[in-house]
């Protein structure tokens, strides 16, 4: 992380777009290692600084740090998923200011059903990208390839599965951005070592019983999510 003297880094900023029904550790997972790193800043934003926005049961909300309009071109765009990820593809000042970010980001970026924005955003047609693996369909729909691996690289656009796939999304990021080195020491700080109690993190590993029932299980969660 050393530098020459009098060579002065600029400041990498990246922006986490908040909408209604994220998914909390889509957001936080990645801002927790991003955050770290010097000489990077992480803000998240929605239609107006200061807003409290809601994550998905409602038990939990994060305040956007700037506006669609005070950062209209970070370098790097994080967009988490949530059940909330379905309908923000149709809100207008998301999505204006997703394509217009990725114009000139240095990476574009999606944890989970954000990749629906993503998709929803012209910018996944004909690539292999991956998402959480009951949006599998609707990301097809997009002209994307979905697939299960867990973090997918095309350029400067990068897709990372189901939630918990942010947080290597975002050393992936670290690694373009500052080197494995630095990634390493953000996994150690932040103790990242998955040893699940059980194997059966993804479809292929969870078979077709245990698929069907974490579906009817997902469809009673989206049911009964409070309106508002």
């Amino acid at each position: 992380m050393a530098q020459a003297t009098g060579d002065v880094e600029r400041e990498i900023v990246v922006a986490i777009p908040l909408f209604h029904r994220f998914t909390a550790l889509d957001a936080v997972g990645p801002y927790e290692a991003l955050h770290m790193i010097p000489g990077v800043t992480v803000r998240f934003v929605s239609v107006r600084e200061g807003e409290a926005v809601t994550a998905d049961i409602g038990q939990l909300q994060l305040i956007s740090t700037a506006s669609f309009t005070d950062l209209p071109n970070p370098h790097i765009i994080v967009v988490p998923g949530g059940p909330g990820a379905f309908t923000a593809v149709n809100d207008a000042a998301l999505m204006d200011w997703l394509k217009k970010a990725h114009i000139t980001s240095t990476y574009t970026t999606s944890v989970c059903t954000g990749a629906l924005a993503l998709g929803a955003a012209g910018l996944l047609e004909g690539l292999t990208a991956t998402t959480h693996w009951e949006a599998y369909a609707g990301l097809a729909a997009y002209g994307a390839i979905p697939t299960e691996t867990r973090v997918i690289q095309h350029g400067k656009i990068i897709t990372s599965a189901g939630i918990s796939s942010g947080i290597d999304m975002a050393l992936h990021l670290i690694t373009l951005l500052k080197g494995e080195e630095v990634a390493k020491m953000v996994q150690l700080l932040i103790e990242y070592d998955p040893q699940p109690p059980y194997d059966v993190g993804a479809p292929s590993k969870a078979g077709e019983e245990l698929v069907e029932k974490t579906r009817q299980f997902s469809e009673y969660f989206i049911n009964t999510l409070p309106a508002n």
